[in-house]
């Protein structure tokens, strides 16, 4: 690890950094269970590994609760530290020990395997959209995620939903999301139906014929996720249920799904678990497995996700370039693969049930409702019983629709069934981040739109790199932004590149 030529010799900090590379490295493992598990794991093998996660969980966190952490923070601190890298990876270190003193050993293993039991029976569950089948599980999840709710918030100083809110996003509360969801649902009422009647003016898009072979989707996912500049070196490429990034800075695990009728689902998908991929390989190698050398939180890195899929990969510039690509790769008639043909049928707005197939300008709407759903699950207004109903009236407030089933309504998605609550916002923040961070590379890269219809995203992942990646967790999440983009986080750039795109 790189030492500032000004620091003094701090044995206590080289002793933390011992610790925390250790930390980091049990996490790593978990990391790839985590995504065996998703990946390449029987059905049968989900009880063992929710013992094998609960093992390692518990090997970690009791590497934080050793009484010479809090000896070795308290003998570091207590010397001046002018290098910022080491000074920010220190309070991190201290923000970790604050969240780990707090939860007791047993309740972090109770809830790893827990939420490995729940998350597997979800799987099942999904499939037949039977709610009652996980009911029980989630109800033991949400019991122990309120036990933790309560045990962190006095130790981290914030509500109990806060502190959920801080594993993820540092310094983001709800009281902070709140009035930006606020206006954005006041943005969607109005633009929505402006926006449905303005696509109903226009020609409807056509939709390639397939089918599409699967391998054929694969070789093309795997040379756009290059393209963005992903080494495959450092990276795998796979299948799970549910589309994601996992692994480590150098072994990348990313997984899709691949439907032969809509080559669309699996290569979209790549392209945005390739967004965070990028960030994961641009940290900061002088800090590895060190918290100031991590990302900067979730809605950091969905704002890296966004930025490569929502507003590059169906930008009008880079259309052009990827029509050509599909055609090449597909055949047929080539007027499906126009670019203004894609741009209709890539960007059609319209009000769904399912959040990881809706809309740009829908989305926050998904998630509004999960951030609204999980407040009440933590604060025990809502018992999880009562969540298929909550939500399906949730959403027909929202976008005016009622899912039919439970697998498109609160059985679709992973995270509550697998113990993630507080992460819902992020997804929407990071939206939002990633319209802003690309008005600022706009303004950087004056020729980036040529660039990007040439197929060439070197230029943008180069200012990314320098920008957001290499800065890792040495700042908050709004001081990022004002480093990179001259403001804290603005909506008001989200909600112009959305009329701009949908309303003109």
């Amino acid at each position: 690890m790189n030492v500032s030529p000004n620091s003094a010799p701090n044995p206590a900090y080289d002793r933390l950094v011992a610790r925390f590379a250790r930390i980091a490295t049990i996490g790593e493992a978990g990391a790839m269970l985590g995504w065996d598990a998703a990946a390449m794991m029987p059905p049968g093998g989900g009880t063992a590994r929710g013992d094998q996660l609960a093992v390692l969980a518990g090997l970690s966190h009791g590497l934080l609760l050793e009484p010479a952490v809090a000896d070795d923070i308290a003998e570091a601190g207590s010397r001046p530290e002018p290098d910022p890298w080491r000074a920010a990876n220190l309070e991190l270190i201290r923000h970790a020990h604050v969240r780990a003193t707090a939860l007791p050993a047993d309740l972090v293993e109770a809830q790893a395997r827990a939420n490995a039991s729940c998350e597997q029976v979800w799987r099942q569950a999904r499939k037949d959209s039977d709610f009652d089948a996980v009911r029980p599980l989630l109800a033991e999840v949400m019991h122990l995620v309120r036990q933790s709710a309560s045990a962190l918030s006095p130790a981290l100083g914030l509500a109990p939903y806060d502190a959920l809110m801080d594993g993820y996003q540092r310094g983001i509360t709800a009281a902070d999301v709140d009035p930006v969801f606020a206006d954005y649902e006041v943005f969607l009422r109005g633009a929505l139906t402006k926006a449905l009647e303005l696509q109903e003016s226009r020609p409807a898009p056509v939709r390639p014929q397939g089918p599409f072979p699967e391998a054929a989707q694969e070789a093309l996912c795997r040379r756009m996720s290059a393209l963005v500049g992903l080494d495959f070196d450092y990276a795998r490429l796979d299948r799970s249920t549910h589309p994601f990034c996992g692994g480590t800075p150098t072994d990348v695990r990313i997984t899709t799904r691949y439907d032969t009728a809509d080559f669309a689902q699996s290569l979209l998908g790549v392209l945005h678990e390739t967004g965070h991929a990028m960030y994961e390989r641009g940290l900061p190698e002088a800090f590895r497995r060190q918290p100031v050398g991590g990302a900067a939180g979730m809605a950091a890195h969905e704002s890296q996700s966004l930025i490569v899929e929502m507003q590059t990969c169906r930008s009008d510039a880079f259309l052009g370039f990827l029509g050509t690509e599909l055609h090449a790769t597909f055949g047929g008639d080539p007027a499906p693969y126009r670019p203004e043909n894609l741009a209709r049928l890539w960007r059609k707005i319209g009000r769904g049930f399912i959040r990881v197939d809706a809309d740009e300008m829908t989305y926050p709407a998904h998630v509004i409702l999960r951030f609204r759903l999980e407040q009440a699950l933590v604060a025990g207004d809502l018992v999880v019983a009562d969540l298929p109903t909550a939500w399906n009236d949730g959403l027909h407030a929202l976008l005016g629709i009622t899912p039919p089933d439970d697998t498109r309504g609160c059985l679709q998605d992973i995270h509550w069934y697998d113990g993630a609550f507080g992460y819902f916002p992020s997804y929407t923040l990071g939206a939002m981040a990633a319209a802003q961070l690309m008005a600022a590379a706009r303004r950087g890269l004056p020729g980036l739109d040529g660039e990007l219809a040439k197929g060439n995203l070197a230029p943008l992942m180069t200012w990314l790199r320098d920008k957001v990646h290499s800065a890792g967790s040495l700042m908050g999440f709004n001081d990022l932004m004002r480093a990179a983009t001259g403001e804290t986080l603005n909506p008001a750039h989200f909600t112009a590149h959305l009329t701009e795109r949908y309303l003109t």
